[in-house]
């Protein structure tokens, strides 16, 4: 196998190569063999000392010792930095991911050594020089078959590898072993161990890196884990009218969705901030189903119904981010573009200026561009149904708000205080009636720019006997 290895990591492996043996280990060894280029770089270092270890890293860079109980140096070349190890056995000590006691062990087989690993598909090294491949478990069987596969009993003692399954079968498009979910679903008791950060963690990269999303929620769902995430498990069994939804429940919907704004443009050419606001949003997007969903007649027949299910989803998505630890600012983006996933249906698909204007205004931080992404994958979420109607709905909105250029942003007040204090008022409480009226009456386009915007003023305070003194 080929790795193509930094110049100046390789450098470093070549002095320790005097000395001991290096090996590429981890997720750099499976992203090359699966033909990714590996981002990040894992060495382990058998055949020597930590002390040893540590004197020949020294000359090369900055070196951080916090995991030395652990048998890992950190080195830090550039702007990159690189995790050394020993070869380690491990523990069960104590609850939690956390709860191990390790010890390095430069004799210990490759065998021994890759048993601590998770899967088998993270349990391989590699030769730096030859590119050989030491595989004790069976990772590249398992990377064919594009298969989660535990490597030892010793799965069960870390909850948190339960996620990592989650997120990595969603990142890789793989299915989970049946011994595997078995294993997960005898872990199921053992989620309260983990710290909310560390749920984030595995979260994070199921909403940035996913190639197919579907995958990882079929691994909560099969290993019982979804139970922990009751917003998201109480899609599962909600019916939906069969001519709007043929794909099927809200849960199987949902995950169509999911998979359907990965394949989108928006999403592949976004930044990770944006991927992980978008995906969730569209995780998030039916999560007022369950509670307003019911059948009623329309258009002359029974059918599932579920009004005002976006509305209630605005705060059932606040409850499901802060429950996964996510960031204030991404609850924020997430909860109005929820909110406002079916505002293309109302109004009979006719969008003012004021309109976009107001709706720009509420789904700050979130844009317009971004409510387009959540839209399309809600509407894209139901094969094999195919709706030109909903899609025209909404490259119509997205056409007007490109056309006020809030494709991107909010709308941003243009009469402020010093415009109030030029017109002779004096600074106080007085202020915020005038600059609420006048934002509102920007929205509704009563003027357009600051020259405008001073003739509104003047009219108004005339109006409210607020003239000069």
């Amino acid at each position: 196998m080929s790795v193509d290895i930094p110049s100046d990591l390789l450098t470093v492996l070549t002095a320790i190569q005097g000395t001991a043996r290096p090996r590429l280990a981890g997720g750099c060894v499976r992203d090359a063999l699966l033909g990714l280029k590996p981002k990040d770089f894992d060495i382990e270092v058998q055949g020597i000392s930590f002390e040893k270890l540590r004197a020949i890293l020294a000359p090369f860079g900055a070196t951080d010792m916090v995991g030395q109980s652990f048998g890992v140096i950190k080195l830090r070349l550039g702007s990159s930095d690189y995790d050394f190890s020993l070869p380690r056995r491990e523990s069960k000590t104590g609850d939690g991911h956390r709860g191990f006691a390790v010890a390095p062990d430069p004799d210990l087989n490759d065998a021994d050594a890759a048993s601590r690993r998770d899967f088998t598909i993270n349990a391989m090294t590699c030769d730096p020089f030859t590119g050989e491949v030491f595989d004790p478990h069976g990772g590249q069987r398992d990377l064919n078959a594009r298969l989660l596969r535990h490597t030892s009993p010793a799965f069960v003692e870390d909850p948190l590898r339960v996620l990592r399954a989650f997120q990595f079968a969603a990142r890789f498009d793989f299915t989970l072993s049946p011994e595997t979910a078995a294993l997960c679903s005898s872990m199921s008791g053992t989620f309260a161990e983990l710290p909310v950060e560390r749920i984030w963690g595995e979260w994070d990269k199921w909403a940035t890196q996913s190639v197919k999303p579907s995958r990882g929620l079929a691994v909560l769902e099969e290993t019982g884990w979804l139970v922990h995430f009751p917003e998201l498990a109480a899609l599962r069994g909600t019916p939906q009218d069969t001519e709007w939804h043929p794909e099927g429940d809200a849960f199987t919907h949902t995950a169509h969705c999911c998979d359907a704004l990965v394949n989108l443009l928006a999403w592949r050419e976004a930044d990770p901030a944006r991927r992980r606001a978008l995906l969730l949003a569209v995780l998030a997007h039916d999560f007022g189903k369950p509670a307003t969903t019911h059948q009623a007649e329309k258009h002359g027949r029974p059918r599932w119904v579920s009004p005002g299910h976006e509305s209630a989803g605005g705060p059932l998505a606040e409850t499901f981010l802060k429950r996964i630890g996510a960031p204030k600012t991404l609850v924020d983006t997430v909860c109005p573009l929820v909110a406002f996933h079916m505002v293309h249906h109302s109004g009979h698909g006719e969008f003012s200026d004021s309109t976009v204007r107001r709706l720009a205004r509420k789904l700050h931080p979130g844009t317009i561009d971004d409510l387009c992404a959540v839209m399309m994958a809600d509407s894209l979420g139901r094969p094999p149904l195919h709706s030109p109607e909903t899609h025209a709905l909404i490259e119509k909105l997205r056409a007007c708000s490109h056309a006020l250029d809030l494709q991107t942003s909010a709308p941003r007040p243009i009469l402020l205080g010093r415009h109030l204090l030029a017109a002779g008022l004096t600074a106080g409480p007085s202020f915020k009636p005038v600059i609420d009226a006048a934002f509102e009456a920007q929205l509704d386009g009563a003027f357009h720019n600051e020259a405008t915007a001073l003739i509104w003023l003047e009219n108004y305070l005339k109006a409210h006997n607020q003239t000069k003194p």
